[in-house]
Protein backbone atom coordinates (compact mmCIF):
# COMPACT_ATOMS: atom_id res chain seq x y z
CA UNK A 1 0.00 0.00 0.00
CA UNK A 2 2.78 2.86 0.81
CA UNK A 3 6.46 1.79 0.02
CA UNK A 4 8.57 4.27 1.55
CA UNK A 5 11.76 4.71 -0.31
CA UNK A 6 15.42 6.64 1.18
CA UNK A 7 12.88 9.38 2.96
CA UNK A 8 15.03 11.84 4.17
CA UNK A 9 14.00 15.37 5.99
CA UNK A 10 16.05 18.24 6.44
CA UNK A 11 15.45 21.89 8.07
CA UNK A 12 18.32 23.90 6.72
CA UNK A 13 21.60 22.11 8.19
CA UNK A 14 19.91 19.80 10.72
CA UNK A 15 18.56 16.67 9.34
CA UNK A 16 16.07 14.86 11.14
CA UNK A 17 15.02 12.49 9.07
CA UNK A 18 18.40 10.01 7.51
CA UNK A 19 17.04 8.00 5.37
CA UNK A 20 14.22 5.71 6.15
CA UNK A 21 12.87 3.02 4.10
CA UNK A 22 10.17 0.84 4.85
CA UNK A 23 7.04 -0.98 3.46
CA UNK A 24 3.40 -0.68 5.25
CA UNK A 25 1.14 -3.44 3.56
CA UNK A 26 -2.45 -3.15 3.71
CA UNK A 27 -4.14 -4.38 7.14
CA UNK A 28 -0.94 -3.81 9.29
CA UNK A 29 -0.68 -2.01 12.35
CA UNK A 30 2.08 -0.03 12.34
CA UNK A 31 3.56 1.33 15.85
CA UNK A 32 6.40 3.49 15.97
CA UNK A 33 8.20 3.92 19.00
CA UNK A 34 11.23 6.03 20.23
CA UNK A 35 12.37 8.62 22.22
CA UNK A 36 11.38 12.17 21.84
CA UNK A 37 13.16 14.22 18.93
CA UNK A 38 13.80 10.48 17.05
CA UNK A 39 11.71 12.18 14.02
CA UNK A 40 8.33 10.02 14.35
CA UNK A 41 5.83 12.59 14.19
CA UNK A 42 7.82 14.54 11.07
CA UNK A 43 8.29 10.21 9.22
CA UNK A 44 4.41 10.73 10.20
CA UNK A 45 3.53 13.97 8.41
CA UNK A 46 5.77 13.02 5.68
CA UNK A 47 3.67 9.98 4.82
CA UNK A 48 0.85 12.26 3.36
CA UNK A 49 3.28 15.27 2.80
CA UNK A 50 2.28 17.38 5.64
CA UNK A 51 5.83 18.13 5.59
CA UNK A 52 7.55 18.32 2.42
CA UNK A 53 10.11 15.22 2.15
CA UNK A 54 13.42 17.01 1.56
CA UNK A 55 14.15 13.55 -1.11
CA UNK A 56 13.18 10.05 -1.23
CA UNK A 57 9.85 8.92 -2.18
CA UNK A 58 6.45 7.68 -1.12
CA UNK A 59 4.68 5.32 -2.89
CA UNK A 60 0.90 5.68 -2.19
CA UNK A 61 -1.32 3.06 -4.36
CA UNK A 62 1.56 3.14 -6.97
CA UNK A 63 1.87 7.36 -6.96
CA UNK A 64 5.13 8.98 -5.65
CA UNK A 65 2.87 11.51 -3.05
CA UNK A 66 6.12 13.45 -2.47
CA UNK A 67 6.60 14.31 -6.20
CA UNK A 68 5.74 18.02 -6.60
CA UNK A 69 3.96 17.31 -9.95
CA UNK A 70 1.09 15.15 -8.61
CA UNK A 71 -1.96 16.52 -6.73
CA UNK A 72 -1.47 15.72 -3.38
CA UNK A 73 -4.92 16.93 -1.90
CA UNK A 74 -6.58 14.22 -4.06
CA UNK A 75 -4.55 11.40 -2.24
CA UNK A 76 -4.64 13.01 1.06
CA UNK A 77 -8.03 12.40 1.42
CA UNK A 78 -7.38 8.63 1.52
CA UNK A 79 -4.88 8.93 4.56
CA UNK A 80 -7.07 9.86 7.56
CA UNK A 81 -4.86 12.02 9.94
CA UNK A 82 -5.12 12.11 14.13
CA UNK A 83 -3.20 14.81 15.83
CA UNK A 84 -1.93 15.18 19.34
CA UNK A 85 -4.00 18.34 19.52
CA UNK A 86 -7.71 17.83 18.23
CA UNK A 87 -7.18 20.64 15.81
CA UNK A 88 -11.33 20.96 15.75
CA UNK A 89 -13.06 24.46 14.87
CA UNK A 90 -14.39 25.98 18.03
CA UNK A 91 -16.47 28.11 16.24
CA UNK A 92 -18.26 25.04 14.85
CA UNK A 93 -20.70 22.24 16.10
CA UNK A 94 -19.46 18.72 16.51
CA UNK A 95 -21.24 17.91 13.43
CA UNK A 96 -20.05 20.81 11.27
CA UNK A 97 -16.68 19.53 12.07
CA UNK A 98 -17.36 16.05 11.30
CA UNK A 99 -19.65 17.36 8.12
CA UNK A 100 -16.52 20.01 6.99
CA UNK A 101 -14.30 17.97 4.46
CA UNK A 102 -16.66 15.65 2.79
CA UNK A 103 -19.41 18.71 1.67
CA UNK A 104 -16.18 20.66 0.67
CA UNK A 105 -14.20 18.08 -1.24
CA UNK A 106 -18.41 17.01 -2.74
CA UNK A 107 -18.99 19.86 -3.82
CA UNK A 108 -15.77 20.49 -5.45
CA UNK A 109 -15.80 17.49 -7.42
CA UNK A 110 -19.54 18.62 -8.67
CA UNK A 111 -18.19 22.33 -9.24
CA UNK A 112 -15.67 20.13 -11.60
CA UNK A 113 -17.93 17.80 -12.95
CA UNK A 114 -20.04 20.82 -14.18
CA UNK A 115 -17.18 22.80 -15.53
CA UNK A 116 -15.95 19.46 -17.72
CA UNK A 117 -19.16 18.98 -18.97
CA UNK A 118 -20.13 22.68 -20.17
CA UNK A 119 -16.89 22.82 -22.23
CA UNK A 120 -17.45 19.28 -23.72
CA UNK A 121 -20.90 20.31 -24.83
CA UNK A 122 -19.18 23.20 -26.13
CA UNK A 123 -16.58 21.46 -28.37
CA UNK A 124 -19.24 18.46 -28.92
CA UNK A 125 -21.01 21.45 -31.39
CA UNK A 126 -17.90 21.42 -33.55
CA UNK A 127 -16.86 18.18 -33.46
CA UNK A 128 -18.52 14.65 -35.19
CA UNK A 129 -16.81 12.88 -32.41
CA UNK A 130 -19.43 13.24 -29.68
CA UNK A 131 -17.16 12.82 -26.24
CA UNK A 132 -19.37 11.19 -23.14
CA UNK A 133 -20.54 13.46 -20.53
CA UNK A 134 -19.72 13.03 -17.21
CA UNK A 135 -22.76 11.72 -15.30
CA UNK A 136 -23.94 14.26 -12.56
CA UNK A 137 -26.56 12.59 -10.21
CA UNK A 138 -26.10 14.56 -7.24
CA UNK A 139 -26.52 18.14 -5.86
CA UNK A 140 -24.79 20.21 -3.16
CA UNK A 141 -27.91 19.93 -0.72
CA UNK A 142 -27.68 15.87 -1.51
CA UNK A 143 -23.66 15.69 -0.86
CA UNK A 144 -24.58 17.98 2.86
CA UNK A 145 -27.68 15.41 3.65
CA UNK A 146 -25.61 12.44 2.74
CA UNK A 147 -22.76 13.74 4.67
CA UNK A 148 -24.32 14.43 8.15
CA UNK A 149 -26.48 11.19 7.40
CA UNK A 150 -22.99 9.70 7.63
CA UNK A 151 -21.59 12.08 10.74
CA UNK A 152 -24.79 10.94 12.78
CA UNK A 153 -23.89 7.25 12.41
CA UNK A 154 -20.29 8.15 13.27
CA UNK A 155 -21.20 9.54 16.69
CA UNK A 156 -23.66 7.10 17.30
CA UNK A 157 -20.90 4.23 16.74
CA UNK A 158 -18.77 6.08 19.40
CA UNK A 159 -21.95 7.07 21.98
CA UNK A 160 -21.71 10.75 21.53
CA UNK A 161 -24.61 11.30 19.04
CA UNK A 162 -26.16 13.55 21.86
CA UNK A 163 -23.16 15.65 21.25
CA UNK A 164 -24.29 16.66 17.42
CA UNK A 165 -25.22 20.18 17.96
CA UNK A 166 -22.44 20.95 20.96
CA UNK A 167 -19.25 22.64 20.57
CA UNK A 168 -16.48 21.70 20.82
CA UNK A 169 -15.40 23.42 23.85
CA UNK A 170 -18.03 22.15 26.09
CA UNK A 171 -16.21 18.34 25.61
CA UNK A 172 -13.86 16.76 27.66
CA UNK A 173 -10.29 15.69 26.18
CA UNK A 174 -11.28 12.10 25.56
CA UNK A 175 -14.52 13.08 23.55
CA UNK A 176 -12.84 15.78 21.43
CA UNK A 177 -9.95 13.10 20.83
CA UNK A 178 -13.10 10.40 20.08
CA UNK A 179 -14.23 13.48 17.45
CA UNK A 180 -11.11 13.57 15.69
CA UNK A 181 -10.58 10.42 14.72
CA UNK A 182 -14.36 9.75 14.01
CA UNK A 183 -13.78 13.00 11.36
CA UNK A 184 -11.14 11.80 9.77
CA UNK A 185 -12.90 8.25 9.39
CA UNK A 186 -15.77 10.35 7.62
CA UNK A 187 -13.69 10.64 4.39
CA UNK A 188 -13.80 6.97 4.47
CA UNK A 189 -9.52 6.76 4.63
CA UNK A 190 -7.82 3.34 2.89
CA UNK A 191 -4.96 4.67 6.13
CA UNK A 192 -5.57 6.26 9.34
CA UNK A 193 -2.31 8.25 10.53
CA UNK A 194 -2.26 8.51 14.23
CA UNK A 195 0.28 11.15 16.06
CA UNK A 196 0.52 10.71 20.00
CA UNK A 197 -2.96 10.43 19.54
CA UNK A 198 -3.34 10.03 23.98
CA UNK A 199 -0.08 12.32 24.46
CA UNK A 200 -2.69 15.61 25.67
CA UNK A 201 -5.46 13.47 27.65
CA UNK A 202 -5.70 12.88 30.85
CA UNK A 203 -5.00 9.42 31.95
CA UNK A 204 -8.35 8.62 33.06
CA UNK A 205 -9.41 9.52 29.21
CA UNK A 206 -6.83 7.75 27.70
CA UNK A 207 -8.36 4.20 27.58
CA UNK A 208 -12.00 5.43 25.43
CA UNK A 209 -9.47 6.63 22.54
CA UNK A 210 -7.29 3.44 23.00
CA UNK A 211 -10.61 1.71 22.43
CA UNK A 212 -11.49 3.05 19.53
CA UNK A 213 -8.56 3.19 18.11
CA UNK A 214 -8.45 -1.06 19.01
CA UNK A 215 -11.82 -1.49 17.05
CA UNK A 216 -10.53 0.28 14.15
CA UNK A 217 -7.63 -2.29 14.07
CA UNK A 218 -10.21 -5.22 14.87
CA UNK A 219 -11.86 -4.55 11.57
CA UNK A 220 -8.75 -4.42 9.40
CA UNK A 221 -8.04 -0.79 9.00
CA UNK A 222 -4.44 -0.35 7.57
CA UNK A 223 -2.87 2.33 10.58
CA UNK A 224 0.31 4.02 11.42
CA UNK A 225 0.39 4.68 15.18
CA UNK A 226 3.02 7.14 16.87
CA UNK A 227 2.71 6.32 20.62
CA UNK A 228 4.29 5.98 24.15
CA UNK A 229 1.88 3.47 25.29
CA UNK A 230 3.67 0.54 25.09
CA UNK A 231 1.12 -1.58 26.38
CA UNK A 232 -1.35 -0.89 23.61
CA UNK A 233 1.42 -1.25 20.94
CA UNK A 234 2.16 -4.93 22.10
CA UNK A 235 -1.57 -5.39 22.14
CA UNK A 236 -2.42 -3.89 18.43
CA UNK A 237 0.72 -3.77 16.85
CA UNK A 238 1.36 -6.45 13.64
CA UNK A 239 4.70 -4.95 13.29
CA UNK A 240 6.76 -2.25 15.85
CA UNK A 241 9.36 0.55 14.10
CA UNK A 242 12.01 1.40 16.46
CA UNK A 243 13.50 4.98 15.67
CA UNK A 244 16.13 7.22 16.93
CA UNK A 245 18.35 9.99 15.97
CA UNK A 246 16.05 10.08 12.03
CA UNK A 247 16.58 6.14 11.20
CA UNK A 248 14.82 3.23 12.12
CA UNK A 249 16.81 1.09 13.75
CA UNK A 250 15.07 -1.88 14.67
CA UNK A 251 11.70 -3.17 13.47
CA UNK A 252 10.33 -6.50 13.88
CA UNK A 253 6.61 -8.51 15.65
CA UNK A 254 6.03 -6.82 19.19
CA UNK A 255 6.61 -10.48 20.46
CA UNK A 256 10.38 -9.71 19.32
CA UNK A 257 10.88 -5.76 19.63
CA UNK A 258 9.63 -6.17 23.39
CA UNK A 259 11.29 -9.61 24.54
CA UNK A 260 14.18 -9.55 22.56
CA UNK A 261 15.10 -6.13 20.87
CA UNK A 262 18.66 -6.96 18.97
CA UNK A 263 19.90 -3.24 18.73
CA UNK A 264 21.53 -1.92 21.55
CA UNK A 265 20.15 1.47 21.62
CA UNK A 266 16.75 -0.37 21.52
CA UNK A 267 17.11 -1.98 24.48
CA UNK A 268 18.48 0.90 26.25
CA UNK A 269 15.05 2.60 25.31
CA UNK A 270 13.08 -0.35 26.37
CA UNK A 271 14.58 -0.82 29.67
CA UNK A 272 13.84 2.60 30.47
CA UNK A 273 10.26 2.71 29.46
CA UNK A 274 8.90 -1.09 30.34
Amino acid sequence: MIDVIDLKKNYGNLEVLKGITTTINKGEKIVIIGPSGSGKSTFLRCLNCMEDPTSGAVIFDGVNIADMKVDINVHRRRMGMVFQQFNLFNNKTVIENIMLAPVSVGIQELRRAKIKNFFTRARNVFTPNKKVLIPVNTSKAKIKAEAKENALRLLKRIGLEDKANVYPSTLSGGQKQRIAIIRALAMNPKVMLFDEPTSALDPEMVGEVLDLIRQLADEGMTMVIVTHEMGFAKEVATRVLFMDEGRILEENTPAEIFSNPQNPRTKEFLSKVL
